[in-house]
């Protein structure tokens, strides 16, 4: 691209981060339009003192004002932390801000996420490297926060005991979690976008082995709203549309751009925001997060906690390896995956591995849509295994999927290549 284009396309930092700051404020903001003051504020603290397993909806356990209060200050939370640490703005970490904001929902909390970013912060001190190049995996790290939950209130210990050895548990998790993410990576060479997903799969396995080993065990439960509050739909749909048109006029560069980042196969790692600028990436954030509604609405899904999560995470990804032509595919290989083994396709826990699937949107966008299909249909057959193993502990469950569904088709698909081109 023209560095000349590329810069207009371009923000600059200090923009960028007012405009993520806003995004978070909204949440914030809307919690009191759906609830007083006195029931967010009990609802804060029935989210932070669960137990937050997969799956577990902080719409049911908190109400919609605590939920959208969590999610903002976890958003802002993370943006005031980037700020601080002097971290770019860019597609990673946009990506990060609205996984965090989008599990919020489920899972993630004010409490739950402290140690674990504490762990990384302290690797980093020990490497003697700047926190900023740990940061994406400390927010990304933040998957195994029901590990910390189930520790600190889970487990039968006292609540301050419980407390004192979740936060350690965190800490623990930290200092882990750096040097196994950069060596997964190969594991499935970059076509897995939830990368940490996998990573955090391996970890919270055996930690559930150790558990298990030990006599400890628990039931996996879910714990999600049946039904859409219409109220709470419209909020996001005009939150996406906003998103939309900020990418559309602030600057007339960013729609030129965007059929060039449709293009893009989105394999790791792929900023779309110095590749193809904020702008454009912002748009494709809104397209993303209305696809997302559309879909789980015509498969007559509820907007509940765990989907707004799935919604999010598909948007934050925008600006770091999906669009929508890479992401249908798989998304479509899950569905006919489903319907032919006669599952509900409008059942929360179907639509969360439609949503998540597009964690191998670079296997679709790479070697093609009826790859990508087939990603789908595979992932969906691994997915629902999976989640034993951790014991529900790591929220990005179809990250650790995704991880063997890549590492099990690229070398595949690679061979097939190479048989084609002799």
């Amino acid at each position: 691209m023209d560095k000349a284009i590329l810069k207009s396309l371009e923000f600059n930092e200090k923009i960028k981060y007012r405009i993520m700051y806003l995004y978070s404020m909204a949440f914030i903001l809307s919690a009191f339009l759906f609830a007083s003051l006195d029931l967010i504020i009990d609802g804060i603290f029935r989210i932070a003192m669960s137990p937050t397993l997969l799956l577990t909806d902080y719409l049911i356990v908190g109400g919609i004002g605590a939920s959208l209060l969590n999610s903002g200050i976890l958003m802002m939370f993370t943006i005031f932390i980037a700020s601080r640490s002097n971290a770019l703005m860019n597609g990673p970490l946009i990506a990060a801000i609205f996984t965090v904001g989008g599990f919020a929902f489920f899972g993630k909390n004010i409490f739950n996420i402290q140690g674990i970013l504490l762990g990384v912060y302290i690797f980093s001190r020990i490497q003697k490297d700047h926190f900023t190049k740990y940061i994406i995996i400390a927010f990304f790290g933040t998957a195994l926060s029901p590990l910390v939950s189930q520790v600190s209130f889970g487990m039968g210990f006292s609540t301050l005991t419980g407390v004192l050895l979740g936060t350690v548990t965190g800490v623990f998790i930290g200092l882990i979690l750096p040097p196994l993410a950069s060596s997964f990576v190969r594991f499935h060479q970059g076509f897995n976008l939830y990368n940490i997903g996998f990573t955090a799969g391996i970890v919270g396995m055996i930690f559930m082995s150790v558990f298990r080993l030990t006599g400890y065990d628990h039931a996996l439960k879910q714990i999600t709203a049946s039904e859409t509050n219409i109220n709470l739909l419209i909020l996001l749909i005009f939150y996406f549309l906003s998103m939309i048109s900020v990418g559309l006029f602030s600057s007339k560069k960013g729609l030129l751009e965007y059929p060039k980042l449709l293009k893009n196969p989105g394999r790791l790692v792929t900023d779309f925001v110095s590749l193809h600028g904020f702008s454009t990436s912002i748009l494709n954030m809104g397209v993303l997060g209305l696809l997302g509604i559309i879909i789980v609405l015509i498969l007559k899904g509820p907007i509940n906690g765990p989907i707004i999560g799935g919604i999010f995470t598909l948007v934050g990804f925008g600006t770091f390896g999906k669009h929508p032509i890479n992401t249908l595919p798989v998304m479509i290989g899950v569905v006919f995956s489903a319907i032919i083994a006669g599952l509900s396709i409008s059942s929360t826990g179907l639509l969360l591995t439609v949503l998540f699937a597009s964690t191998l949107a670079p296997i679709s966008g790479h070697y093609g849509y009826l790859a990508g299909i087939l990603a789908g249909f595979l992932h969906l057959s691994l997915v629902s295994n999976l989640g034993s193993l951790h014991g529900g502990m790591n929220l990005y469950n179809n990250g650790f999927s995704g991880g063997f569904v890549a590492a099990f088709l690229v070398p595949l698909f690679e061979s097939y290549k190479k048989e084609r081109d002799l």
